[in-house]
């Protein structure tokens, strides 16, 4: 067994594993992508904060780690014909010895909740479940409805100069979110400079951001990355217009399923909104802390 750092390049080798991991588990196909996978390593300086475990040159575990906040969040996965050997166990104690070289004492991780053995792990380590997260999903088979939006208000894309108001709209929309750290402006806005910004949506109030929800197009899917409404504009029907818009944006690229993540207990009852469009929930995942 050799263990060097994850690559960008395995995000589809780590897929992989993934996906046969949630299908032997689940008992249906599992959508997960390279491109989900390196949305999640987005955070991690993975030549210091990951590991990659082979074995006769084959890829059969994966474990990363990023600060969140004044916390560390890590993930991995062993393969299905690796289980049973220690790896599960080795990829937590690396995370843990890698949080305290970081001075983070909290940890946190995200578990299958189908996943007996890894639970167990997590339970005897010292860990508790803490929050759950749905993943939802629609599958389009007709052009979406157009959004409709009170008078004044208007629905529109994403500009370079609504950078620094995009980033405050996405703070004051989630400050009462479990667990919400933002990331300071300059440091979220060089992360995101050099990305695909067309999917990314507005509605503006005169020269005010009023919501915004940030798109992204993977290999298989769209994804919604990010949705919020600000405190003074809630309850107008704002949320709903940016999903129809969405829908929209994605159906015209020609993705037929769009997803999300979404906090099972979330404030501002977002599953409610994601179901008025259609979506449902598709999987569940537990967030376990220590």
């Amino acid at each position: 067994m050799k263990v060097r750092p994850v690559r960008l390049e395995d995000a589809e080798t780590v897929a992989a594993i993934i996906r046969a991991d949630e299908e032997t588990l689940r008992g249906r196909p599992s959508h997960v992508d390279a491109a989900e996978i390196a949305a999640w390593w987005d955070r991690t300086d993975l030549d210091r904060d990951s590991w990659l475990f082979e074995e006769n040159g084959a890829a059969v575990a994966a474990g990363w780690l990023f600060q969140y906040g004044h916390k560390a969040a890590f993930g991995g996965v062993v393969a299905q014909g690796s289980k049973g050997r220690g790896i599960g166990t080795a990829i937590v104690e690396r995370a843990e010895a890698t949080a305290g070289e970081h001075g983070l004492e909290r940890m946190h991780t995200w578990v299958l909740p189908e996943d007996e053995a890894a639970v167990a792990l997590f339970r005897r380590r010292g860990y508790e479940e803490v929050r759950r997260f749905f993943e939802m999903a629609i599958d389009l088979d007709a052009p979406p409805s157009d959004p409709v939006l009170p008078a004044g208000l208007v629905l529109d894309g994403f500009r370079e100069a609504d950078a620094a108001a995009f980033h405050a709209a996405t703070v004051e929309a989630f400050e009462d979110h479990w667990e919400w750290h933002p990331t300071p402006f300059d440091e979220w806005w060089e992360q995101r400079r050099a990305g695909d910004h067309s999917l990314w949506l507005v509605v503006r109030d005169g020269d005010v951001i009023a919501a915004i929800v940030r798109n992204e197009a993977r290999e298989n899917a769209g994804y919604v990355g990010i949705i919020g409404v600000r405190r003074a504009w809630r309850g107008l029907g704002l949320g709903k217009a940016l999903m129809q818009r969405s829908f929209q944006a994605f159906w015209q690229r020609g993705l037929r399923r769009v997803t999300l993540h979404v906090d099972a207990e979330s404030p501002t009852g977002a599953t409610k909104l994601y179901e008025s469009v259609g979506m449902h929930v598709e999987s569940e995942s537990a967030t376990y802390e220590r």
